[in-house]
Order: C-alpha cells, then structure tokens, then sequence
C-alpha cells in the first residue's frame, strides 16, 4: 500500500529538475551593460558583435561578456565606470546607425543563454525603468469628430439631392443651402444622421449651425482617453515590456511605467507617436472640389489628391512589416467597412493612380518662448500606384525604410490614438531603490519562510520535515513559473509569495491531522496515510478553487499592483497544490510505503 509506479515517481523527478533548471537564472543576479540595436531594426551578426567589441576594447575596455540577443548586441562589463566609457564610445562611433542603450543584463553563463534560459523579470518598483506622463490633446480629438461629422453631412445631403456647402469653422459647422426650401430637409438628414447635435437657424434663413453638444464633447472626450489607454497598452505589450502600467490620471493625462526598459528613446517615442495613415485616389482632373496639394517624400512628387478618404489607420485590423522584391513594405489587412469602400474604389478606378498619405501629428518648442509649444501635422505622400485590378481588404504599403516599415506597423496594428499625446513628464527610476525594496522583501520571504519550517519540523517531526522540502520545492516553481512566462516580480508580488509561503502548508496541516485521526481510531499505519490524503483532498480542491477564483478575478480586471499581486497568489496556488499533493505523497510513499509499520512519526 502506499506505493506510485515508477513512472509517476519519475515524473515528479523530472518536474522538480525542471523547476531548478528554469529558476537557476535567477541566482546569477544582473551585471551592467550596453545594447545596441540597429536603427532600421535589421538583426546583427556575429560579424558586427566582433566589431563592436573591437571598438569598445580601443577605448581601453574589455566587455565581461559579448552576445547577440534578438538580433541585438549585448555587451557585459565589470563596473558601471565601464560601462559608461563603452557606452561613450559606441555613441561616438555609431549614433547615426544604431540607438545605444545602457542596462542591465542578466550575468548567465553561455550554455543558459544556449538553453534560452532567463530569469524572472522585475517590476518598476524593483528593478527600475521609466516613468511617463501624457497628455492628451483633447481639442485635436474634438476636431477630429467635427471632420468626421462635416464628411458625413456632405455626404447625406448630396445622397439626398439637397444641393449644399459645408465649411467648417472650429468646432462649429456651417452648412449653406441654395434656398430656405431645403432648410427642413437638410435638418431631417442631419438629425437621422445624429440626433443629439444641436442645430440653429442662420441669420440669413437658409443655412443652418451644427455645433456638439456638451453631452456629446464630454463622451469624446471620455472616449478619446479610453481609446488612448487601450492603445498604448497594445503599443506596449508590442514591445515586450513586462507587466507595464497604463492608466488615467485625471480629466486628460495617462501614467505609464515601463519596468526594466532597455531602450527608453525608442519606447517613448513609439508611445507619443501618432503616425497613421490614409487611402486616397489621386485627383487627375486638378479641379474637383475638395481636393488638396499633398506634399511627396524622397522620388514622390507633390500630387493634388481627392477629398475623400477610402480607407485610414483607423480601420485597419492588422499590419506587418516584410520584404518584396528586396524592398521593404507593410502587409495591409483592413475590417470589413474599409475593405467594402475598397473593393468598391478599385472595381471603379481600374488603372488610375491611388496614394497612401503618410500622417504624423508631434509638438514642438516654440523658439524663444519657454513653456509654450506649437502643434505640427506632417502629411505626405509615401506611395503613388496604379490600381492594376480589383482587391478588397489585404493589400501593401511600399515606399518606406525597414524601421519606418517595422514601427509603422507596429504602430497600425496597435491601432491609432484617438487623439495625440505629449510627454508632460519623465522620470527615470534607479536600481538603487529597486535593491533596497528586493531586499526587504526577500527578508519577509525568508523570515516567514524559516517561520513555518520550524513550526512544521517541531509540530508534526518528520512528516513536517517533508512539508517543508514541499514548501522549498513550491517557492522554486512560483521563480520557475514566473521566469518561463516572462511575468513581472513586484513589492505587491513578493506580498503574493510570502502569503502563498504560509498557504502552502494547509493542505498539508490538513492531510496530517487527517492521518493523526485516523491513527487515534486504531487505524494501521499505512491505512492512516491512504485515508489522510483521499479525505482531506476535497477540502484541500474546495479551498483552493475559491482562491484561485480570487486570484483570476484580480488577475483579469486588475491593473498595475494588483496584477502583481494576483499572478503570484495564482501561480503559488497551482504550485502548491501540486507540491502539498503529489510531491509530498511521493515522497511519503518513497520514505513509508509497502513497509510494515508500527507508528508514524506525524
């Protein structure tokens, strides 16, 4: 009795060895270092890595180690005094080609960075990283609802047959009429198209006044902030940065903090960056109305383009960077309204020209005025082709650099941003605050963690001595855990492991006080053990599952902190399950089963 078959025995084995295999990185700790990574984001060879280690050994400094590291050089040093003339020198030597960060790196040996090992990542709080604010340039978002509204009223009423002129003035629109006849008209085609504007007479009793109403400019407003957050965090998790922490702070600004950044340029300007862009079809007749001069860049010449808009950024649903015929380009999917207008244009416009209009909106220093900054929209022309057949929602963007192409789709895929955000403050955290809070709590870990192994040893002797090889064996796979999905260790995560410490040894306080009872009925020895695990295994699943609940609950809707907190209890909970019940069953069996016993050391 009380006996697994070989191969469970050796399963356990084999899940414990891997638990130490994949939490090993993280005993190795983090040493200072330089990344470089090409600007276009072209892959490094071993070719370049040498030459940038010869560059760095020029200046008198020899790297502790030199790697590639997704398709970037990575290169180790000593003390942070090395680092930075590394750092110095690299910047000198290669600042227009390639964007030098300094960082940390994990110390690895090379046959773990071989293996693809890593260690677990470490939050804002811990690790250090960067702090940003944003603001939200809420009037550029109500202006660009009064676009929309001003295209859809020239479009009803000309659907209508009304004849008409809309011009917009701010946040106002006028639409002039040819007679006070078609006053009501135009109100009824206005109203279906949104009841909630509000509509006046004009002075001279044939036009009429569309203004939003407070209602609607809050809603766009509210609207504008939550499509900003739900953005950046798809431009963020784009990246790879681990456990980030997007939210609103106030009536228009957003925080984020990037834990552990390794290229802080470059993420901040993927989060401000507002590059989007339009579907236009060129204007070859020169006097449509509406139509406008667009700007081209590098062999693009400037082209009069129609007003209309076939399709934009904001209605495509996914974009990836590649190459054809040696060039680089951006594969194209649209949803399924700009697919339609698509098909639609190009089953009209067969062997016509059509452009893609590259749109950027960033702001800038007002020279000589401190504080004060002006708004500049970039807009040009990236490609000019002709429709050579019909096509609906995939098709391509050529006309672009690898990096543009890279960024470009990174940022059409995330989706636009509702409305432009600038940096209104930027804070980089130190490791130096991150060590001191690591340590702290890791004291707590280890505190709490020799706590109940005393307590288990003393209490329950042997069978406690085996709880708590179960407990050890628990925190080395909630490490492992983390480290093989690349989730973020927080203060509030730490919080998450020391209370899984003191958890994990339930089942097990359950377990032996079951067999404790058993053995006070005159239960056998090797039948108190059998009952002990089979009747306290629904109480132990019971109590388990509602925590777990919890935990995916916080998991889901939380954000920042609590995210933190709750995928460390949600690990711990798996983890320990398994340790409490299988691990410590197993070894129980190993140690008591199949013998004849006379008592148990419980």
């Amino acid at each position: 009795m009380n006996k697994f078959p070989l191969w469970l025995n050796v399963l356990v084995l084999a899940v414990l060895l891997a638990g130490c295999l994949f939490a090993l990185p993280n005993i190795y700790g983090s040493v200072d270092a330089v990344q470089v990574a090409d600007n276009d984001g072209l892959a490094y060879d071993e070719l370049r890595l040498e030459e940038f280690v010869r560059t760095v050994e020029n200046a008198g400094v020899t790297p502790e180690a030199a790697y590639l590291q997704d398709g970037r050089a990575v290169l180790r040093f000593h003390s942070t005094q090395e680092q930075e003339a590394a750092g110095e020198r690299l910047r000198t030597a290669y600042d227009r080609e390639a964007n030098i960060a300094a960082t940390l790196a994990p110390k690895l040996p090379k046959w773990a960075r071989d293996l693809g090992l890593k260690p677990m990542s470490l939050g804002l709080d811990l690790r250090g990283g960067v702090y940003v604010l944003l603001e939200v340039d809420m009037e550029t978002a109500i202006d660009s609802r009064m676009v929309g509204y001003q295209q859809g009223f020239d479009e009803r009423l000309r659907d209508a047959k009304i004849r008409h002129r809309v011009d917009l003035d701010g946040q106002t629109i006028n639409i002039r009429l040819t007679g006070a006849e078609d006053v009501e008209s135009a109100r009824v085609v206005i109203r279906r198209m949104d009841q909630d504007v509000l509509i006046s007479d004009g002075a001279d009793g044939k036009s009429l006044i569309v203004r939003m109403s407070e209602a609607q400019i809050q809603a766009r407003q509210d609207f504008a902030i939550e499509q900003n957050i739900t953005t950046l965090r798809n431009r963020v998790n784009e990246l790879g940065v681990a456990e980030p922490l997007v939210q609103r702070q106030g009536a228009d600004r957003i925080v984020i903090q990037l834990p552990g950044v390794q290229d802080p340029n470059k993420i901040k300007g993927i989060l401000s960056a507002t590059a989007t862009v339009e579907f236009r079809l060129v204007d070859q007749s020169g006097g449509e109305p509406g139509s406008r001069r667009f700007q081209g860049r590098g062999t693009e010449g400037a082209q009069i383009l129609k007003r209309s808009v076939i399709a934009s950024g904001d209605q495509i649903i996914d974009a990836s960077a590649g190459y054809a015929e040696g060039q680089p380009q951006v594969n194209i999917t649209l949803d399924s309204a700009g697919g339609e207008n698509m098909l639609r244009t190009t089953m009209e416009n067969v062997g016509k020209p059509m452009s893609t209009v590259f749109i950027e909106t960033r702001r800038e220093a007002i020279p000589g005025r401190p504080g004060e900054f002006r708004k500049v929209v970039r807009q040009e022309i990236i490609s000019t082709a002709t429709i050579q057949g019909v096509f609906k929602d995939r098709f391509r963007i050529t006309g672009l650099s690898p990096g543009e192409a890279a960024d470009l789709a990174l940022l059409l895929r995330a989706g636009a941003l509702a409305a432009p955000v600038y940096i209104v403050d930027e804070r980089t955290v130190g490791p130096t605050l991150g060590q001191d809070n690591i340590d702290r709590g890791f004291n707590a870990i280890k505190i709490g963690f020799l706590a109940v192994i005393i307590f288990m040893a003393i209490y329950y002797r042997a069978f406690g001595l085996i709880a708590n090889v179960a407990l050890l064996s628990n925190v080395v796979f909630i490490v492992a855990m983390l480290s093989i999905l690349g989730a973020s260790l927080t203060l509030p995560g730490i919080a998450g492991i020391v209370l899984t410490v003191g958890m994990a040894v339930d089942a097990n306080v359950l377990i032996f006080e079951r067999i404790r009872e058993e053995l006070a009925a005159d239960s056998a020895p090797q039948s108190a053990i059998n009952s002990g695990y089979e009747k306290a295994l629904s109480s132990i699943v019971d109590a388990n599952v509602t925590t777990l609940i919890a935990a995916v609950v916080l998991f889901s809707i939380g954000t920042g902190p609590i995210k933190g907190f709750a995928i460390t209890l949600l690990l711990g909970i798996i983890t320990s399950m398994f340790t409490a019940i299988i691990g410590t069953r197993t070894i129980v069996n190993l140690a008591f089963g199949g013998r004849k016993l006379q008592s148990l050391p419980v």
